[in-house]
Parts: C-alpha cells; structure tokens; sequence
C-alpha cells in the first residue's frame, strides 16, 4: 500500500478549495496532477503531504491516518518538494542536500549520509556546484537543489517500504533540457518502486512522462486515468480552453480555443 486521499474536502475562509477528490498513488508509477490556475493541484498536494489539514475525507499512508504517523517516521516515508524553498542563513548546496538526511541520523552512519548526499547531487546533475553557497545560485539551480535534497530523504537503500515522493512544479524555472530531465528522473525512481505524484503545468510532460493523469477543475476531479485516455482533444478544449492533438505519442498544443467566426 502507499498514500491514498478518499474523498478529500478543503474548504478557507468560505471558499471550497477541494471538493470530494480521491486519488491514490502506487509504488512503481508516476502520477502527474494537471489542471487550470486554481483548480486545487498545490492544495491537494500540501493536504496528503500531511502539511495541510482537510475538512473533510482523509489521507492514509499504508493503510494508517496521517494524523497517526509520528512527523520522524512520516518524514522517512515521505519526501515533499514545494514550489518554493527560501533559506534565512547561508548554506552551501551540499549542506541543503544534507538537510534531507536528516531523519536517519540515529540510524546510518556519516559515511553513507555522505554517499546519498552525492547520489542525490549527481542524480540532479549539480555535484559539480557543491561548494557553492545556495543564495548565489539562479532560480533553476536552486529548484534542482531542492530536487536532491528530496531525493536524498528517500531511504530506498534501508528500507522495505516503498517511499513516497511530491513535488509541486518541479519543472518551474528550469531550462527545457533540465525540465526533461527532471521528469525522467522523477519516472526512473517511479521505476524503482517509489509512488511519485508531480503538480506539472507542462501538459506535454505530463503526457509523455507520467503513467497516470489526474485534472483537476475548481477543486474537483474531472479525470484520472492513462496520458492517452485524459488528454484528448474534447477535455483539453473544456478544462484547459486550448486546442491540441496527438502525433506520434506526443501531445501538441496548438493554441488557445478562437472564438467562432461570424458569418457575414
């Protein structure tokens, strides 16, 4: 079992944010959850992180309450990318990293902190900027720092559970060539055995890299299902108001839905 949302409300100050959403996550896949500004995808994300308390429904993780996992062991199971990570003091990109190993130092030694400190920098291609201080980086590094930090607090070396990993716009300020990347990184520790759910806006990644898809519309599901069943023409025009079509396993968006002509 994983983590699994059953019929999940959040309501603030008045406002419905999700409305009934149930979805689980399976070790070995990779969910992406797509959808317009403000239909609920970074809300869902923080409620079944455990950072966000819903109104109603729940999230459990193997089968148990989040409010019943102590935050340690809720940390080593599970690792959570936000859209923005700021830091107050200064720290090196190596030192960030490390802070994902943080869970486990009662229970593994330095010199294997430091092993999956450089697995994790390696993995997202920024071992070679160890060194340097993390406020000095631009935007698409330090988003690929928190990547290795996340990855880092996966414990798929002395664990038998499957992790879980969330990451909310995990493509957000990279360059297209570090986009792609991060994405087939995301879908090789899915392969792995570790359940993945990403927050993408990026419909064409979500297409081409993830093996579920979940819309979401003003806070309710409007889909889930395989790239190839949700991403159709007739939803992309309703949900996402754009026009688009498959060629070759690809998705091509052609641009925003034009209002009919009139006929003189």
């Amino acid at each position: 079992m994983s983590l699994q949302a059953e019929a999940l409300s959040v309501e603030r100050r008045g406002r419905r944010l999700l409305d009934g959403v149930s979805v689980a996550l399976r070790p070995g896949e990779l969910l992406a959850i797509v959808g317009p500004n403000g239909a609920g995808k970074t809300t869902l994300l923080s409620a079944m992180a455990g950072d966000l308390a819903p109104s109603t429904g729940s999230v459990r993780l193997d089968g148990r309450p989040l409010v019943h996992w102590t935050p340690l062991a809720l940390a080593r199971r599970r690792a959570v990318m936000p859209q923005a990570s700021r830091l107050g003091f200064s720290l090196s990109v190596r030192a960030v990293v490390a802070l994902g190993r943080l869970p486990y130092r009662d229970r593994v030694d330095p010199a294997t902190d430091a092993q999956a400190v450089d697995r994790a920098l390696e993995a997202a291609d920024m071992l070679h900027l160890a060194q340097r201080a993390y406020g000095t980086l631009s935007g698409g590094e330090q988003q690929r720092v928190q990547l290795a930090r996340v990855i880092a607090q996966l414990d798929m070396e002395t664990s038998n559970a499957a992790p879980v990993l969330l990451l909310d716009e995990p493509t957000a300020s990279l360059d297209l060539a570090h986009a792609y990347g991060v994405l087939q990184l995301a879908r090789d520790l899915a392969k792995r055995g570790v359940a993945v759910a990403a927050v993408l806006h990026d419909l064409s990644l979500a297409y081409r890299y993830s093996d579920r898809v979940l819309v979401l519309n003003n806070g309710r599901a409007e889909a889930l299902d395989t790239p190839r069943e949700v991403l159709e023409a007739a939803l992309l025009r309703r949900v996402f108001g754009v026009e688009a079509q498959v060629h070759d396993d690809c998705l091509v968006i052609r641009g925003p839905v034009l209002p009919a002509r009139r006929v003189a």
